[in-house]
C-alpha cells in the first residue's frame, strides 16, 4: 500500500488526505501549526491520523510520497530532508489530477485570475454545465474530484501551487500578466518567478490552449525564448491583428477559428476599469471554447457580480467612500485599484512586504492619495518610500485603528481604500479575515 504523507492540514491539505484515503493510501497528515476545527473534524471523520505542532521525521520520511500544502517553503527543514532522501514532494493540484478525466480550465497570473476564475465559473454555470470552481480561491481540488459529479473544473493557480506540478496538463490555460511578487519565495529573483508561472502550459499539445494578454512585456518575451506546445489565442486591447479578443470602437470583438463575433460593448461589462476588461476578454474566449453560446457569454459578463475582496464597495459613511481590495496583495494589483479611482482617496496599505518595489506607484499616488494610513507591525518601508510624497503618513497596528484613522483623514467625497500591496500575514490569517475585519470596522463607524 502507497504511504501518502500531507504537509499542511488546511484546505489542500486536508482535501488530498480524504482523496488519497478514498484511493486505498495509507495517510498521515503532519502540520506544524494547529489544525483549524473543521478540518480536524473532517480528518477525524475519515479515520486519518494526524499530528500538529510537529513534523516528527520518522513519520513523514517513511513516506513513498510527500503531498506539500502551497503555503509551505521551500528551504522549510522537513522538505529538505524528504528531498535529500529523495522522497517525491508534490501539490495537491498533480497529485488530485491523476484521479479526474474531467477538463481542466486554469487560470494565473500575478493579477486578475480570481475574477477570471469566478467569471468563467459564473458563465458555465449559466450554460448549465457541470463545474466545479477549485484552486486558490479556497476551494481544495482533491476534495472536488473526491466528490466527484463534474465534467469541468475552474481551478485558479497560484505560483506556489505550480510549483509541485509535474505531469499536470491543462487543458485550457490562461495567462493574465506577470508583475514582481512573492519574491521572497524565489531568492529575490524575478526569473525564478516567471518560470513558475509558465508550468501551467507545462505538458499542454497542440489540441490544448493558452489564453494571455499579449501586451504584457513579460510575458511577451517569455513567448518569444519559449517552445510552446499549446495553440496561441492571444487578446489585447490596443491592437486587432492576430489578436483572438479585441476593442475597437468600443465593441469587444471575438475572432476564432476565422469566425469573427461582435460580443458586446465594454460600456455594457458590469466589472470597470481597464483591468476588467482584460479579465473579461479572457473569459470571453473561454467562453466560446467551450462552445457556450455568444448571448450566454453576454449576459454573464453583464450581470456578474464581481469578487469578495476585489474593489469591493462597503458603504458610504458621511459622504465618504470605503471600499475593500484586501485581495491585493501586491504593488501592481494595488497600480490598478489606484488607478482606476475617480475621487481623492485615503489608502490603507501595508502588512508583510514580499521585496516590494514602491517607486511603480509614485506617480498614482501623487494623483490619487491625500493621505496614507499604514497597517501592519513593520511599515518602514512603506514610510520610507512615501515619506516627503504623501503629506500625512499614520501608522497603525489594527484595522479599527486604521478605520477610524481613514475616516477622520478623508472628505466628503473621498474613497477610503483598503488595497495593502502586502500579504496579510502579520496581523490576520489571511486577506479574507484582513477584508472581513474592513468591513466589520466600517459598519461600525
Amino acid at each position: 500500500m502507497e504511504r501518502v504523507v500531507i504537509l499542511g492540514a488546511g484546505e489542500s491539505g486536508t482535501g488530498s488526505a480524504v482523496l488519497a484515503k478514498q484511493k486505498g493510501c495509507q495517510v498521515f497528515v503532519s502540520d506544524y501549526g494547529t489544525i483549524r476545527d473543521r478540518y480536524r473534524e473532517i480528518l477525524n471523520s475519515e479515520s486519518i491520523l494526524w499530528e500538529e505542532g510537529k513534523h516528527t521525521e520518522s513519520e513523514v520520511l517513511s513516506a513513498s510520497e510527500i503531498i506539500k500544502s502551497p503555503g509551505i517553503k521551500e528551504n522549510a527543514p522537513i522538505v529538505v530532508a524528504a528531498r535529500e532522501k529523495g522522497i517525491p514532494v508534490i501539490s495537491e493540484i498533480e497529485f488530485a489530477a491523476r484521479y479526474t478525466d474531467a477538463v481542466k480550465i486554469c487560470v494565473t497570473g500575478s493579477n486578475g485570475k480570481t475574477t477570471v476564475t469566478n467569471l468563467i465559473y459564473h458563465m458555465m454555470k449559466r450554460a448549465g454545465k457541470r463545474v466545479a470552481m477549485t484552486g486558490n480561491v479556497g476551494n481544495s481540488f482533491a476534495m472536488a474530484v473526491a466528490k466527484g459529479g463534474v465534467d469541468y473544473f475552474v481551478i485558479e493557480l497560484s505560483s506556489f501551487q505550480l510549483d509541485g506540478m509535474y505531469d499536470f496538463r491543462a487543458e485550457v490555460a490562461i495567462m493574465m500578466n506577470i508583475t514582481p511578487d512573492h519574491l521572497d519565495r524565489y531568492g529575490y529573483d524575478f526569473q525564478n518567478y516567471v518560470d513558475s508561472k509558465f508550468r501551467i502550459a507545462r505538458n499542454q499539445t497542440k489540441s490544448d490552449y493558452f489564453i494571455y494578454w499579449a501586451d504584457d512585456p513579460v510575458v511577451d518575451k517569455e513567448l518569444r525564448r519559449k517552445e510552446m506546445g499549446a495553440t496561441l489565442l492571444a487578446f489585447s486591447d490596443v491592437r486587432s491583428d492576430n489578436m483572438t479578443a479585441y476593442i475597437k470602437d468600443n465593441n469587444l470583438t471575438i475572432n476564432l477559428n476565422n469566425t469573427k463575433t461582435d460580443l458586446m460593448t465594454i460600456h455594457d461589462l458590469a466589472l470597470k476599469g481597464r483591468h476588467n476588461t482584460y479579465n473579461s476578454m479572457a473569459a470571453a474566449i473561454a467562453g466560446k471554447l467551450l462552445n457556450i453560446k455568444n448571448d450566454v457569454i453576454r449576459e454573464s459578463l453583464v450581470d456578474f457580480k464581481g469578487v469578495e475582496h476585489r474593489l469591493e464597495p462597503v458603504i458610504r459613511v458621511s459622504g465618504i467612500n470605503f471600499i475593500n481590495d484586501s485581495k491585493a496583495t501586491n504593488v501592481n494589483s494595488t497600480w490598478y485599484a489606484l488607478e482606476c479611482m475617480t475621487t481623492k482617496v485615503v489608502w490603507i496599505v501595508g502588512g508583510i512586504d514580499k521585496g516590494n518595489n514602491y517607486s511603480e506607484l509614485f506617480q498614482v499616488v501623487a494623483e490619487k492619495v491625500k493621505a496614507i494610513v499604514c497597517l501592519g507591525r513593520d511599515n518602514r518601508n512603506i514610510v520610507d518610500a512615501f515619506t516627503g510624497k504623501v503629506a500625512t503618513i499614520v501608522e497603525t497596528t489594527s484595522m479599527k485603528e486604521a478605520v477610524r484613522s481613514a475616516y477622520y483623514l478623508a472628505g466628503k467625497g473621498d474613497t477610503v481604500l483598503l488595497s495593502p500591496a502586502c500579504a496579510s500575514f502579520d496581523l490576520f490569517g489571511n486577506y479574507e479575515e484582513r477584508g472581513r475585519e474592513f468591513k466589520a470596522a466600517v459598519r461600525n463607524l
